[in-house]
């Protein structure tokens, strides 16, 4: 079925005149009209219409010769980016009925190489969450299911919409945003392919902010081809992102099927957490084999900081929030609730319009900001921050790439660890680091737990050597040869 595709089958396929674009445009929109109501992946579906418009332009392009990279290719879009004409709503009550009258810079790359945009998909709240409960228009299902339990479980997050939509056949691809692992542990909890760019690779002109200094748009695939693919449409430098990196984009999809004999892989003794699921620590073994097999060479590393990461993340992600969701007061940004006072309107504007787990995250952000804890928290957080970058500087002065597990779980019930804040933030444990060193990193599903749910193993890379990341994760998707599907999927016409 056209569902089942990967990007790059599809656009061999288009290029051949096996199917037409209009044909995997249908196909997409039937599946997401027979799935999204049990798996509550997109927010916004795009009018059936305007899909088959952009699928014929697509068809008319490949007929002239001209097709582009994405051409004819649908895909989902986290609703956390900017799309002029569609209402864009960050999974929030307070921007429910936010249209912008502009595109951000991923999304305009993206059409302008000729993709076909489905809908926004759902997300956490303002991207603050690990497991897809905490959006305003209810939470998003794993597609996938435990063996002997139909129990509903989270498809991770906070890119959970884009993550369910890939894996159940409701988009080739999806855009994701990861600030501390919202790319990489949902395509875990999914069995897809995520990949974080190194920070400045993808601009975030756009894009709505809720860290600035950590968030960086990737694309969310089937497989570690197409995430190059994806990425090489998606990338590049932007003068509206004082933060977007002024260097050429390669030809990542290129890169995956290179030889990657000789390569430094390291392991870092650090992320062998204690109390770490034999699964997990068996399959990473594995993992390590199968790189060794391919030529690669296994170097035992430290990064002694890692440890501090996510208590230096929950300092320096909440206090960006807290400063850049102090726009949304009802006067410039967000939804108005009317009261007598201005202070009234500020009060009930935000008490109304966020949702508890961004309101936790606001209250936090601003404490560690205030007279009399910014040094003791803030400042003190960025200083670690600079050792951790320097862990991993170092770190790849020995090696090429890293090896960890990407999450130390599997996908987990929803009700699940809800009661225990904690707990949750622990879901990010192994996705922090690479964020806080603004390296890339890139998640591969490699197997199955015992309870037949997906797991899979990261590859953390040099600062803008994407490439390596990209050749050392199709090695290792080459040798996992996972191809297992999702008990919900629209190839199985649920």
């Amino acid at each position: 079925m056209l569902t089942g595709l990967t990007l790059t089958e599809a656009r061999a396929g288009l290029a051949a005149r096996k199917f037409s674009a209009r044909e995997l445009a249908q196909a997409h929109l039937d599946a997401i009209g027979r799935l999204n109501t049990q798996l509550n992946a997109y927010i916004t579906v795009l009018p059936e219409q305007d899909v088959l418009a952009a699928a014929d332009a697509a068809d008319a392009r490949y007929a002239k010769g001209e097709a582009g990279l994405m051409d004819g290719l649908p895909v989902g879009v986290k609703d956390l980016f900017c799309t002029k004409g569609v209402k864009t709503t960050a999974a929030s009550k307070i921007l429910a009925n936010f249209v912008p009258p502009y595109e951000s810079s991923v999304t305009a790359r993206l059409l302008d190489a000729g993709a076909v945009f489905l809908g926004k998909t759902n997300l956490d709240e303002f991207a603050m969450g690990s497991a897809n409960i905490t959006s305003a228009f209810g939470s998003v299902l794993n597609p996938w299911k435990r063996k002997g339990d139909d129990a509903a479980l989270v498809p991770g997050g906070s890119s959970g919409g884009s993550a369910a939509a890939v894996a159940a056949g409701l988009a080739l691809a999806a855009t994701g945003t990861d600030t501390g692992g919202s790319i990489r542990q949902p395509a875990a909890f999914c069995g897809i392919v995520g990949l974080k760019p190194t920070y400045g690779r993808c601009s975030r002109w756009g894009t709505i902010a809720f860290a600035s200094s950590l968030d960086q748009a990737g694309p969310m695939t089937r497989s570690v081809a197409d995430a190059g693919l994806m990425l090489e449409a998606m990338a590049g430098f932007d003068e509206k992102d004082s933060t977007s990196s002024n260097r050429p984009v390669p030809e990542f999809s290129k890169a995956v099927g290179k030889s990657v004999k000789g390569l430094r892989v390291g392991i870092p003794a650090e992320y062998r957490a204690p109390g770490m699921p034999e699964e997990i620590a068996r399959l990473w073994e594995q993992g390590i084999a199968w790189l060794r097999e391919a030529g690669c060479e296994v170097v035992d590393v430290s990064l002694p900081h890692t440890k501090y990461g996510l208590a230096t993340y929950y300092i320096i992600a909440p206090a960006e929030c807290s400063s850049n969701l102090a726009r949304y007061d009802g006067i410039r940004f967000g939804e108005r609730q009317d009261a007598p006072t201005l202070d009234g309107i500020y009060e009930r504007t935000r008490a109304e319009g966020f949702g508890q787990e961004v309101r936790n995250r606001i209250l936090m952000g601003t404490y560690v900001l205030s007279a009399g804890y910014y040094d003791a928290y803030y400042l003190k957080a960025q200083k670690v921050r600079t050792l951790i970058k320097r862990d991993f500087v170092q770190a790849f002065e020995q090696v090429d790439v890293l090896l960890t597990p990407t999450a130390p779980s599997a996908a987990f019930a929803q009700g699940e660890n809800m009661d225990d804040p904690v707990q949750m933030y622990l879901n990010d444990i192994f996705t922090v680091p690479a964020s806080m060193a603004g390296v890339p990193a890139l998640s591969v599903p490699v197997g199955l737990d015992s309870r037949g749910l997906p797991l899979g193993l990261q590859i953390i890379g040099r600062h803008f050597d994407e490439e390596t990341v990209l050749s050392v994760g199709g090695a290792l998707e080459a040798a996992a040869g996972f191809a297992h599907k999702p008990t919900l999927h629209a190839e199985a016409g649920v």
